[in-house]
């Protein structure tokens, strides 16, 4: 049974319409509670990355389909209030570059930052004296330096081979290794537990020292234990150790007919027999292989020349093949003499008495830019003393002083022989303190030149107490004393 109520002056609206516009009301500001991202403190999800290559800065944001859904929503809702709070966040996001910024933004996709012009120079302040800085200025290390400045880093760098194989230590030490093998064990049983460090040229050192240690035999073992190793030969390093040490000890054996077999040997392989001829004192087949050598033009070393000049030097007999070996070093254009083979030549020449020769040798040492030592000093002085021209060689003995060159006892020897040879006591006293002061023992000649120099002087007293010095030290002077030589240079 249905009952109908009026109320009169009240109008109904239908349901529907009233709850569709709330829900519309809601709706609208859900979304524009959702739209407000950016002042969220913790953002639903992260932004992505700009893509590169693509100027995010000037490209204007299209609007997505979700905004776009809004948009219609609000319009056909007709909210006035969505509408402003819009239009309040366009506003807001609406940003305007200056062309200023925007060609500095483009520019880091493209290169350098364009400068404004004005002054391009900047200004910077001095720097700081050195005292004031954390740490002083330092250069960096040169590379021949690193090794001592970080030996640990340089070290480790290095492989295991790297290490051993030109080590002195090690190969000196396989030379031991082997000196302590019984006779009847061979050289492989030591070389084959290193095979794999070894490299040409290493054994070179090893042969060697095996010469000096008088075992030509494990010389040659170890020379043919090479020769099976292909890492390790043909080597001519160790070709030419093994000749040098056979032929010093005498156990090389010359075919007969040598031009063959010179005719065959490289340059290295020659001077290495040359050296081994000299040092086992075999001077007559170290000439006839450089004679043959010379005769195939084969240039050799002029290191080989003055080692084989000293040597047949000390042989009056030999002078002459010692000038024919000095003329063939003149006829050269380029002399690569080190300071030790020359001064050797240059004693050879003073006692042959090619004096030029030592004047030669000396103005070319000066010129090749070389400094000399004391040796090469004393053999001019003596060379200009032997020649009797006093006042040039006391000219050297003023060079040798302003060079700083420390006077050695043969040297003291000249030059004392000098001042009494130019009748100067005073200087010859001198230079003998100065021989004393420096810790060497006057020898009988310098005792004898003393001696006479205070009988021309007529100071006997001075005379006799240098006799009792010299007997002091072993030498007898007494005989002198009565001398018809040291009489005639007193009167």
């Amino acid at each position: 049974m249905a009952y109908a109520v009026s109320f009169p002056g009240v109008h109904f609206v239908p349901l529907g319409r009233i709850l569709c516009r709330h829900d519309r009301f809601i709706l609208a500001a859900h979304s524009n509670r959702r739209r407000s991202t950016k002042n969220v403190q913790l953002p639903r999800r992260a932004k992505q990355p700009p893509e590169f290559g693509v100027n995010l800065f000037l490209k204007k944001p299209s609007p997505t389909p979700e905004t776009r859904e809004e948009n219609t929503d609000f319009r056909e809702g007709g909210s006035i209030v969505a509408n402003e709070e819009e239009e309040e966040e366009k506003e807001n996001t609406i940003v305007l570059w200056e062309s200023d910024e925007i060609e500095a933004i483009s520019s880091l996709f493209q290169g350098r930052i364009p400068q404004k012009p004005g002054k391009l120079e900047r200004k910077r302040p001095l720097p700081l004296p050195v005292p004031y800085k954390l740490r002083p200025l330092g250069l960096p290390t040169p590379k021949r330096l690193v090794k001592l400045a970080a030996p640990a880093v340089a070290s480790s760098r290095a492989s295991m081979a790297k290490k051993v194989y030109k080590s002195p230590s090690f190969l000196v030490g396989l030379a031991r290794e082997i000196n302590k093998l019984k006779p009847d064990k061979d050289v492989s049983i030591v070389l084959g537990k290193w095979v794999q460090f070894l490299r040409k040229g290493s054994l070179s050192m090893t042969i060697r020292e095996l010469g000096h240690m008088g075992l030509p035999e494990r010389a040659l073992q170890t020379f043919n234990w090479a020769q099976k190793q292909h890492h390790l030969y043909p080597d001519g390093w160790i070709l030419a150790s093994t000749v040098e040490v056979l032929a010093r000890n005498h156990e090389l054996k010359i075919p007969f007919n040598i031009e063959k077999f010179t005719a065959l040997a490289s340059r290295g392989v020659l001077e290495a027999m040359i050296k081994g001829f000299v040092k086992g004192g075999n001077l007559k087949l170290a000439l006839e292989v450089l004679l043959v050598a010379r005769r195939d033009r084969r240039m050799l070393d002029p290191s080989i020349y003055a080692k084989l000049i000293l040597e047949l030097g000390k042989n009056p007999d030999r002078h002459k093949h010692v000038e024919s070996l000095l003329d063939e070093l003149g006829e050269r254009d380029e002399l690569n003499l080190s300071q030790q083979d020359c001064t050797a030549i240059m004693k050879v020449c003073n006692k042959i008495g090619k004096f030029e020769l030592v004047e030669s040798l000396f103005s070319w040492f000066i010129q090749s830019s070389s400094k000399p030592n004391v040796v090469m000093f004393s053999c001019l002085i003596h060379s200009r003393y032997m020649q009797k021209k006093y006042r040039e060689a006391l000219a050297v003995v003023w060079e040798m002083e302003a060079s700083n060159c420390l006077f050695d006892l043969p040297a003291y020897r000249v030059v004392i022989k000098l001042f009494v040879a130019l009748n100067d006591l005073p200087r010859a006293v001198r230079y003998f303190s100065k021989l004393k002061e420096a810790g060497c023992s006057p020898t009988y000649g310098i005792y004898k030149d003393l001696l006479g120099i205070y009988m021309a002087s007529g100071r006997m007293a001075k005379c006799k107490d240098i006799c009792k010095e010299a007997e002091e030290a072993g030498f007898k002077l007494d005989k002198y004393l009565a001398s018809p030589d040291l009489t005639n240079q007193k009167q």
